[in-house]
């Protein structure tokens, strides 16, 4: 709303206005305003939870330190929500189709998680919103951004095109050598990026080729199916990690970083030329929501640092996921995902290979065993002792080293 504003007040020649145009300087309003939501506010949000009796259930697990969290509030991802969505709404181009995008997204995955925190508070039903609902939300969300990504018109990316120029001096020379130039292509695709590979991009057409000549119009029946797998396992894995008092924000505000690092050179044509890398016009902007989001996780840890005083629940979590996949998939890095978010594929392995192990030897020897003592992955820590502060600073580190990995093959290939 603000860098509407300031446009108008811009050509109208007022010093200062022209500042607004610059993604870099909106990006940090965002930051410093989530800040300023999540921490300012964030103690009047909690209240407001005590008052409304919104206490975490716990189940005891045998986990030290566990019963302590009794009644601790959650549905903190409300905090989380507002510290996005507002800065948001004031710094971004709202016209920007993938800022619009992330707002949808957002919306939408809390809802879920809300819907699902609402059930375990307030109808005591620890289960929650059933999975399989949970699931139907999450296909939904992937079908809406995929469609958008795949067949809006605003989502384009550019490619450098070499092409021919004779200059006067050479016209009417039979001798004369043409000057080799370039120039910027626009079009639809459906390219990514595959990391440490030196022709880095990679078609999602290819698997379908070998239909003929008109395969580029069932690409979607790929593509669609491909973002609802990621949005789902993503949100998921966010899910999952959010179990001990800080783990969850922290890591998402790092892969954030990351995140927001590709944005800003995907949408710079100086910089995508510079590093060679696939050029998206208009990316740029989701810098600004990036910037919002790191500034949420920031924020929110002030008071979910152990020990903690609120809980994100579901409302964050499966928002911060989702977050987190769209922007990765608008900027083509998808493929990247498994490494910058390593913290949340080995959190939901930790799970799937926990229950897979547990079925497979009951079946087999009548009597169930586990390769974990306990799952998600932090919680077999717990269990050995390893008191929670550690246990979330070591994941950050490992989480900081992973991002640096995913930002090194920019140009390591």
């Amino acid at each position: 709303m603000l860098y509407y504003l300031f446009e108008y007040l811009n050509q109208l020649d007022l010093p200062g206005a022209g500042v607004f145009r610059y993604i870099s300087f909106r990006a940090a309003m965002a930051v410093i305003t989530s800040l300023i939501i999540s921490m300012v506010f964030g103690k009047s949000i909690i209240r407001l939870l005590q008052r409304q009796q919104v206490g975490e259930t716990v189940r005891d697990l045998g986990l030290k330190g566990q019963i302590e969290k009794q009644g601790t509030p959650t549905m903190g991802g409300l905090m989380i929500l507002a510290s996005i969505i507002i800065p948001t709404l004031l710094f971004a181009r709202l016209d920007n189709i993938y800022i619009l995008l992330l707002l949808v997204s957002t919306v939408w995955l809390g809802a879920i998680g809300f819907i699902d925190d609402y059930i375990k508070v307030f109808k005591k039903n620890k289960e929650g919103l059933q999975g399989k609902f949970k699931i139907v939300g999450q296909v939904g969300i992937g079908i809406i951004a995929g469609a958008v990504l795949y067949f809006h018109d605003d989502v384009v990316i550019k490619e450098k095109v070499e092409q021919e120029v004779v200059t006067e001096a050479q016209q009417g020379s039979d001798q004369s050598k043409s000057e080799e130039s370039f120039t910027w292509e626009e079009h639809r695709s459906t390219k990514t990026t595959i990391p440490f590979v030196k022709d880095n991009e990679f078609d999602y057409g290819w698997f379908l080729a070998w239909l003929g000549n008109n395969y580029k119009d069932y690409v979607w029946l790929l593509y669609i199916p491909v973002v609802i797998i990621v949005v789902t396992a993503v949100s998921n894995g966010a899910n999952m990690t959010d179990g001990i008092d800080g783990l969850a924000a922290g890591t998402s505000g790092i892969i954030g970083l990351g995140l927001g690092i590709f944005a800003f050179v995907s949408g710079n044509y100086i910089f995508a030329d510079y590093l060679n890398i696939m050029y998206i016009p208009e990316s740029g902007e989701m810098v600004i929501f990036i910037g919002a989001f790191i500034g949420a996780c920031i924020g929110f840890l002030w008071y979910n640092s152990h020990p903690a005083q609120v809980f994100m629940g579901d409302t964050g979590s499966l928002a911060l996921g989702g977050i987190i996949a769209v922007v990765a998939l608008a900027i083509r890095k998808e493929l990247i995902l498994p490494m910058l978010c390593g913290v949340f594929l080995v959190e939901n392995l930790s799970v799937m290979l926990q229950v897979s192990y547990f079925k497979y030897t009951k079946k087999k020897y009548g009597e169930g065993r586990r390769i974990f003592k306990m799952s998600p992955i932090h919680h077999h820590y717990q269990k050995l002792g390893m008191h929670e502060s550690k246990i979330v600073t070591r994941f950050w580190i490992v989480g900081i080293i992973l991002a640096v990995l995913s930002i090194v093959t920019l140009k390591l290939r």
